[in-house]
């Protein structure tokens, strides 16, 4: 059995975001929003799986916009992708009328200033994808193409804070889109590029070379858990936040999202997050059927949980809420889910993020491990409970 439930210490997540400039009298001065994670101390103890962690998707913008207009373009086969070693400037090349810079107007707690960050053209008729931390907040949203001298107004059609991303719409035909991979393309140790307007830099975006370190990575953030990452060693700074990892090809594989901190006791090295389009591609359904006006509302397991701290794998279950799904089904406080949907679980985090994705109604399948035997349960969620009553 693991030892009793502790927070555990991680690398604080630093989301990519963008830059902030005081009104006035000082134009240029800025500092970096920091929306770091919160999980320096990770233990999510009480924290009930889809109820403290997600909003409902339908909770953001309705747009005027129907996004049923162009289909998104996927790359092809692998052997298509990797042919020889990454072009860099062909690749840069390649992305740059799909890059635009994303500008924002934002007023937090008394300050006014100006967000900045990265978005990737998904259709010729001016759907753009970026992170939500870009545009969180946001009164005012332009895109600034290559090319152009000036932005452009740009329309907020919907976000999704737990999954950070948002999808915006610009009043212009014949864009170049970028081109999606295929996610079964993408393996650990392939070639990798981030592109970007790292720190609102005058000119081109900023472009590094690095690999896929890592797969299925999973952080948790100041609104919950971003699984399904993409872990990269390419350099990725303020202002890359909504840009793209983008592979050989010329294919993007993941929107960048986060970097990892060092602190006075972890050294972090070159370590970035990507959403990764395996999440991506699914989630631009989502978002495009909430700026039709559809609403999507979280599903709720009822369970609260930490990470293992004698070095295993699997998420510890600290409490089960009585008459929940978890509590109906029979998953018992000390369990250690281990499996949710045929994907393994190595943290408290990889359970929040499963659960995230799915709705009232759906059936999951969670594999606990109990006494040293593995149990399978069937369990359908229901709607969150309301939190104000």
């Amino acid at each position: 059995m693991p030892a009793p439930p502790r927070p555990s210490v991680v690398l604080p997540v630093q989301p990519v975001v963008s830059r902030w400039r005081r009104p006035v009298k000082h134009p240029r001065a800025i500092w970096v929003a920091a929306i770091a994670a919160t999980a320096l101390c990770f233990g999510l103890f009480g924290v009930l799986v889809g109820a403290s962690i997600e909003s409902d998707r339908g909770s953001s913008s309705t747009a005027r916009y129907s996004p049923a207009s162009e289909p998104i373009t996927v790359g092809g086969s692998r052997d298509d992708v990797f042919d020889g070693r990454l072009d860099v400037a062909a690749v840069a090349d390649q992305l740059r009328p799909s890059v635009v810079t994303v500008s924002s107007d934002i007023s937090e707690s008394g300050v006014d200033g100006e967000g900045v960050g990265t978005g990737v053209v998904l259709t010729a008729d001016g759907q753009i994808l970026t992170n939500n931390h870009v545009v969180e907040g946001a009164t005012d949203v332009r895109v600034r193409f290559a090319g152009e001298r000036d932005p452009r107004p740009a329309e907020l059609l919907a976000t999704d804070p737990s999954n950070d991303l948002a999808l915006l719409k610009v009043d212009i035909d014949g864009l170049t889109p970028a081109v999606l991979a295929d996610p079964d393309n993408v393996r650990v140790g392939d070639e990798v590029v981030a592109i970007g307007f790292a720190l609102d830099l005058d000119g081109e975006p900023s472009v590094t070379l690095g690999i896929v370190s890592a797969l299925n990575r999973t952080i948790i953030t100041d609104v919950g858990a971003l699984d399904g990452l993409i872990q990269t060693d390419a350099a990725i700074s303020s202002g890359n936040s909504g840009g793209p990892l983008v592979n050989a090809a010329g294919e993007v594989v993941g929107i960048n999202t986060a970097v990892a901190r060092g602190d006075a006791t972890n050294t972090a090295s070159n370590i970035g997050f990507a959403i990764s389009i395996e999440q991506v591609l699914p989630e631009i359904d989502v978002l495009r059927a909430q700026a039709d006006g559809e609403t999507r509302s979280s599903g709720f397991l009822g369970i609260g949980l930490d990470d293992r701290t004698d070095g295993g794998q699997g998420a510890i279950v600290t409490d089960v809420t009585g008459g929940s799904p978890a509590d109906d089904e029979g998953i018992k406080k000390g369990d250690i889910v281990v499996e949710i949907e045929g994907k393994a679980i190595t943290g408290a985090g990889g359970v929040i993020g499963a659960i995230r994705d799915h709705q009232p109604g759906d059936e999951v399948e969670v594999v606990v491990e109990r006494d040293g035997e593995r149990k399978t349960f069937t369990v359908t969620l229901v709607e969150r409970p309301d939190e104000t009553g």
